[in-house]
Parts: structure tokens; sequence; C-alpha cells
């Protein structure tokens, strides 16, 4: 496994080593002591699989109370996916980050609590999973606008994003009172 910091403390993505033959492949996406090794050291509580089709955009989500740092990974399928850091004491507070994470890749993004985290589907469909390591808290969840214009996120969109109710309400960044130091 090969970790690649990103511009934003904290954030990483991760490259395991993929063993394939022409019976197809075998990697290890996660072993405690791989990962403590690479100076990430959390204790999951809950495993989450999505699927999405293509156009689906979700998030930007976090949760405030009781933040989650995730570990998140495409097993099927191609997405656009977007980190924000939302403390207000880091000196990267708004700033983002965008990788592609993929099934063929086989990538993975380390996402530390204090970020809200979306995708966008780039393919047919999307089987998306995550690791995080504190557990959903509905009435905790808050969110950035995906279409911020201070973030000014380049989604790499075919018209309009197919988006939650919820989502499609979220405030822009500038308007979040509450967030974490």
């Amino acid at each position: 496994m090969r970790r690649v910091d990103t511009p934003l403390p904290g954030l990483a993505l991760l490259e395991p080593k993929v063993h394939g033959d022409n019976r197809g492949f075998f990697y290890e996406a996660w072993n405690r002591d791989t990962y403590r090794g690479l100076g990430i050291d959390r204790a999951w509580v809950q495993d989450n699989v999505s699927r999405s089709a293509r156009g689906v955009l979700r998030g930007l989500h976090f949760q405030l109370a009781r933040p989650q740092a995730k570990l998140v990974t495409v097993l099927a399928g191609e997405v656009f996916d977007v980190a924000v850091d939302v403390r207000r004491s880091s000196p990267t507070f708004g700033k983002w980050f965008s990788t592609v994470l993929s099934g063929e890749k086989r990538n993975l993004l380390y996402i530390p609590e204090g970020f809200a985290h979306g995708f966008q589907v780039l393919s047919e469909s999307a089987d998306f999973f995550y690791k995080v390591t504190d557990f959903w808290s509905p009435e905790d969840e808050r969110g950035v606008a995906w279409n911020d214009p201070a973030l000014a996120i380049p989604w790499p969109l075919a018209g309009a994003p197919s988006l939650s109710a919820r989502d499609a309400k979220l405030p822009p960044l500038a308007r979040q009172d509450d967030l974490p130091a």
C-alpha cells in the first residue's frame, strides 16, 4: 500500500498493491497494521455501500458533533470524489481536493474528521464503499451546497446532476455558523 498525501493536511490517497493474473485480481483494501504504518490508526465502526446511477451527485456531507473519518473507494464504476476542509481553524479551511476513484484503479481516499465529502458518478453506475469511525447520526448531519460559488468545484457535469431533496437544499459554506474548530 502506498500513501500519497494531498495538499490538505490529513487527507490522503491510498494505492494498494494489486495482484492479478488471467483469473482476476486480489488486493488488500484494509489491514490494521498496514494502515498504522501509514499513519492511519483508526477504530472503524461501520461499513456502508451505495449504488448510484450516472449523473447522481451525493454530498457534500459531514457530521458535526459526531464527526466521522472515512475511508472511501469504488468497487465498480467510476466517481469524481471531493473532500472539502470545513474546520474553521484550519489553514486550508474552505479548500477542496478532488480525485477520480474507480473500480479499475482500485484506489482509496482517507478523509479525516472535519471534511465534507461528496461524489458524482461518471460511469453508468458506481458501487461506492466506505468505512466510518462513528455511527450515522441523522440529527447531526450537515452539508455544504455542491455548487457553492465560493468553492467553485469543477464538477464534470453533462447537464444537471441528480440530487436528493436534502442535498438540493444544502447551504453554502459561508452560511454555516456551527462548523468544527
